[in-house]
Order: structure tokens, then C-alpha cells, then sequence
């Protein structure tokens, strides 16, 4: 059983002179470069709608410029080393008593 299926389509005469020759040029039958040029359009609709979301969620959490992303990125970071708690003071890794965390 076939695991592919036929499909005719029509071109104006100039994209199909230009399909012909980029398929001379690499060396692929025209089915597959029309496969290659199906999977693009995907994979750009893809980051399209990813970009989007992106966009609108930032919008959301009020980030509008470069100078927010980083500025949240830095928030963020703080919290994750608990910097934002007070916790992040040397303490916990033996910082004040002198050790050498090497092992030495």
C-alpha cells in the first residue's frame, strides 16, 4: 500500500519556471520541494503562534522593552538564589568560617 497520495496544483508559469530551477539547482524532484516548502510554512506558522503567545504574555506581566525582560530576568534569578529572603548570605556554604569548599 502507497504511504503517499497525489495532489495536482497549478502554478502561474513564472513560479513554476522558478520552482523547476530551484529544484534543478538542489537536486530534489519537484514533490520534494514542495514537501520541504510545506514543512517551512509549518514550521514558520509554529513560531509565528509562539512569538504571539510570547508577546501577549509579556504584555500581561508588563514587559514592554529590553530594559523589562532583563529587569525580570534579574528579579527572578534573586528569588531562585533567595536572594529577595535574605537567605543568600554565605552562611549555608561555610563562606564566614573560612573553609575551602575545594575539599584542600
Amino acid at each position: 500500500m502507497r504511504t503517499t497520495k497525489t495532489l495536482s496544483i497549478t502554478l502561474p508559469p513564472e513560479m513554476l519556471a522558478r520552482a523547476e530551477q530551484l529544484a534543478k539547482l538542489e537536486n530534489r524532484t519537484m514533490s520534494e520541494l514542495v514537501r520541504e516548502a510545506l514543512r517551512q510554512y509549518e514550521r514558520n506558522n509554529w513560531w509565528d503562534a509562539q512569538n504571539a503567545f510570547g508577546r501577549e504574555t509579556a504584555r500581561a506581566a508588563g514587559i514592554h522593552t529590553d530594559a523589562d525582560i532583563v529587569a525580570a530576568v534579574h528579579a527572578l534569578r534573586g528569588e531562585h538564589r533567595g536572594e529577595d529572603r535574605g537567605e543568600d548570605r554565605g552562611e549555608d556554604r561555610g563562606e564566614d568560617r573560612g573553609e575551602d569548599r575545594g575539599g584542600r
